[in-house]
């Protein structure tokens, strides 16, 4: 007796359209422009090799239409009103929402909140849950990651949280970043990292490494946490450490705000002396001086898919796209 063969992965599926496994997994949401060529292959080669789009079996297969949505940060909420990132990520997450007639809660989890919280989220409240931001360490995240309640996540959740999540790319996001520092001639190119508790960072930094030494390059990393005053401390280290550098790929805008500042201190122009890349395209990114070249990650976009997906109940690994991310070139580059 011979056994039968296993089902076909989004992974065949893409290497049988020929196209990548996230451009099978845009065509799948329906969520994200695709080129009519590619989301042509790709329903031919679902249609032949029989691929049959898998749904999760440990949570419920749709929401409770009427429950609300809340959306978890694990951040202060006063810190939420001056992030932009997550005013656009709440407006996408919202907008795909009302159209489905379902109200959106934001909450925070915090100390003193969590047992609140818990109790709250995991015994029907809601009928689904959006995670901003990936903490695999916080109590709240590990409880609802181990309950049925629909749960899908905005970004990649760290290692050893098993959450069905939407993220962007970032890994591609510093390789057109760095590429592009590159056709600009730019020879000691440094990075300023996010905190190595953040995925978003992790693969950014990852990015960046992969297309240094794909260009037989020698990294220099520096980091931050993400804050305009971290930013401008680490551009300032590497300054006293690589006197040639001439370029920053910096892991966010708001980092990238400070490495300006720092530069400009030491008396370096930009980007006649350094180049200077950020990432999010985040509004300040045209206020800078000079206005800042950075990565454009769709972040309404996010939060919509995101939404969509927690909708329909998909949480296989086929459903966890990953949306592309774009170079913005200004003038500090």
């Amino acid at each position: 007796m011979t056994d039968e063969p296993s089902p076909p992965t989004v992974t065949e599926v893409a290497a049988a359209a020929g196209v990548s496994a996230a451009t099978v997994s845009r065509v799948l949401t329906g969520r994200v422009r695709v080129s009519t060529s590619a989301r042509v292959s790709v329903h031919d080669a679902i249609a032949q090799l029989g691929y049959v789009r898998h749904r999760g079996p440990r949570r419920p297969d749709r929401l409770p239409q009427r429950l609300p949505v809340a959306a978890l940060f694990f951040e202060p909420t006063a810190r939420l009103f001056h992030d932009t990132f997550s005013a656009k990520l709440l407006a996408g997450a919202e907008e795909e929402l009302t159209r489905h007639g379902i109200p959106l809660l934001t909450m925070s989890a915090t100390r003193g909140t969590i047992a609140s919280a818990t109790q709250f989220l995991t015994t029907g409240g809601v009928g689904g849950v959006l995670l901003l931001g990936g903490h695999s360490s916080h109590p709240l995240a590990v409880s609802l990651a181990a309950s049925r309640v629909p749960l899908r996540a905005t970004g990649r959740p760290a290692d050893g949280l098993d959450i069905p999540f939407v993220d962007v790319d970032n890994r591609d996001g510093a390789r057109q970043a760095v590429e592009h520092l590159i056709l600009r001639h730019r020879r000691a190119i440094a990075a300023i990292a996010g905190p190595p508790d953040s995925p978003a960072a992790v693969d950014r930094l990852d990015g960046y490494r992969r297309a240094m030494e794909a260009a037989g390059r020698v990294p220099h990393v520096a980091y931050g946490d993400f804050t305009t005053a971290s930013g401008g401390h680490a551009a300032a280290w590497l300054l006293d450490r690589m006197p040639r550098l001439d370029a920053l790929f910096v892991a966010s805008d708001a980092m990238a705000a400070g490495a300006l500042q720092a530069l400009r201190k030491a008396g370096r122009r930009v980007p006649e002396d350094v180049a200077v890349v950020g990432f999010d395209d985040a509004p300040l990114a045209s206020y800078t001086t000079p206005p800042l070249t950075t990565v454009r990650q769709p972040v309404s976009e996010l939060g919509a898919v995101a939404v969509a997906l927690l909708l329909s109940g998909s949480e296989g690994e086929q459903d966890c796209p990953v949306l592309p991310t774009e170079l913005v070139v200004r003038a500090s580059s």
